[in-house]
Parts: C-alpha cells; structure tokens; sequence
C-alpha cells in the first residue's frame, strides 16, 4: 500500500529502489542527552555499564542511535531525565530554530512535547519557553517530560495556536511543527496508512492559518521555523509559498537556508504538478528516510525582517 500511494513523489525522489527499501526497515531508536543533568561522555559511560551500545550522531553531538533490541524507556538514566528519546528526524526542527538561553521561544503546536523540551534543554532552561497545544488530555505529557527533564522555564497553555489574542508576543523564535498527514512516519507507525487519505489541501488550510499566526508572533529579526513529517507539497511546499505571497507579511520575510552540516537532505521544490512556487522554496530542506535512514520530514526557515 505504501509502495502505491508514494508513487506521486517518485519523480522528487533522488533514489526511488533506495527510498523503497528504506521503508521496510524498522527505525532505530535514538536518544539525546540531558545536558542540565549530565554530560554525552558521562552518559555514553552510564549506558556502556547497562550493556547498552550507544552510537553517536556525527550531526547531533548530543545523541546517540541505539539497536533496534534496546527498549531506552525502560532505563534509570531515562526515568531520571538524563536522556530522552527522540526520532532522529524530530530533532531538525528545533536544531535549525535555534533557540538562545534567555530568549523569548513559542512552540505553537506542542504536544507530546519532544521539541519543547529539546528547545528548553538547549535554552539551559532560562528564558521563556510557552508550550501551546489545543487539547488539555495532551498537556500531561508535556508536563511530565518537563518535569523529568528539570526544565522550569516552560509554561503550558491549553488553546488552538492558529487563535492566539494578540496581545502575546512578540517571540525571538517561533516553532510552527503542525499536524499534517503524517507520511513521513510510517517506519515507525505503519499503521498511518491505514487510515491515509487524500487530506492535504484540508490539512493545508489549516497549516497556513498557523503559520501566519507563528509570524505574527514573531519580532523583527527573529525566526520562524516550519515543518511537517509528510512528503506532500500541499502541505509544504505550496504552504510556505502562500506565507510568502501573503499580502500583509509576505514582504517582511526571509527564507534562510535549512541545511545542516552532517546530514544529507534534498533541496525543497519550486514547482510541482504545474504549479510555480517562490524560487527560494529550494532553501527548505526535504527528508527522505533513505537518505540518513530516518523517517521523513519538511523544515523551513524564516527570517522576519519587518
């Protein structure tokens, strides 16, 4: 089924056999270090005593791939927040945000919280960090990981993020991580498509609502980062495309380069099925899981310069 419905990206895909056969492999779990309780060194050392084979990210200094027979939520080191698991992939967003201790930081979409903690570990918890998520039954997990991890620099507010009042802000960086139709994650839930439909342009409506709402809420000279775990450029794309065409902010903004030294990605697209896009949509960066043997992703970077 997958095979089927993936079809319509054959053509953006560099390697169609090697993307193909990337998805039928299980993920690998990956963890980061807790650097407001430990070192990498000092946890790698910790692990190693468990019999716990860490291997480091070249990219991400902080983390380390497990084997796929390691169940990492089950360790001390996790229950006392010296780690936390993340996918590999889920770690770009915040990574290309790049948030400063002592900053302002909006995570507009957060639940289950994975890059609301990585932001306030890499804030070295000072600052302000606000975590907004619409339903209340999701900020509990926010909670926790919050609380496990030592972060006291987070507030949790229940609320659609597309509806904030206007009176917030502004933020130094804005964190749009919206729910998208979720393509990228299949190794790691195939069940995904089970339920798969053609929703995009749906979910697409939604997704520009809140990162318009995501620039609004950022000052001049900060930074907005969007992403999706999905493949699709309705909801990509063609998403950022409409932000920077938008009448009242479009002009105010920048796309910065979304590239990480280290990790392979493609370039984003500038046009699809007939359809023209902004030329500096190639500064986004595309994910396929057989490119570093991940899920799939989408991230965009922008700069408000007005």
């Amino acid at each position: 089924m997958e095979n089927k419905i993936f079809q319509r990206y054959r053509d953006i895909v560099d390697d169609w056999d090697a993307f193909v056969d990337a998805l039928k492999r299980p993920l690998r779990p990956v963890i980061w270090t807790n650097t407001l309780r430990t070192t990498a060194e000092k946890l790698r050392a910790w692990l190693a005593e468990e019999g716990v084979a860490t291997e480091p990210l070249t990219w991400y200094p902080q983390a380390f791939r497990l084997g796929a027979e390691v169940s990492p939520g089950k360790s001390l080191a996790f229950v006392t927040g010296h780690y936390h698991v993340q996918e590999e992939v889920s770690l770009l967003p915040v990574t290309l945000l790049d948030p400063r201790p002592g900053e302002r930081v909006l995570d507009l979409c957060a639940a289950p919280g994975n890059k609301t903690i990585q932001a306030g570990v890499r804030m070295q918890s000072r600052g302000t960090l606000i975590a907004v998520d619409k339903k209340r039954q999701r900020s509990g997990i926010i909670r926790h990981n919050l609380e496990r991890l030592g972060i006291t620099c987070a507030a949790i507010t229940v609320a659609d993020g597309s509806s904030l009042p206007r009176s917030w802000g502004p933020f130094d960086r804005v964190l749009a991580d919206v729910p998208c139709t979720c393509e990228g994650t299949t190794r790691r839930n195939p069940e995904v498509m089970l339920r798969w439909q053609l929703s995009s342009q749906k979910q697409a409506e939604k997704q520009l609502e809140l990162l318009q709402k995501a620039v609004q809420k950022c000052r001049a000279g900060g930074r907005v980062v969007y992403s999706t775990c999905t493949y699709a450029p309705e909801e990509n794309e063609a998403v950022v495309d409409a932000m920077l065409r938008d009448d009242e902010l479009g002009e105010s903004l920048e796309v910065l380069p979304a590239r990480i030294e280290g990790f392979r990605s493609l370039d984003g697209l500038t046009s699809w099925r007939g359809r023209r896009f902004d030329d500096r949509l190639s500064r986004t960066m595309r994910v396929f899981p057989h490119l570093n043997d991940t899920g799939g992703f989408f991230v965009a970077v922008l700069e408000r310069t007005g």
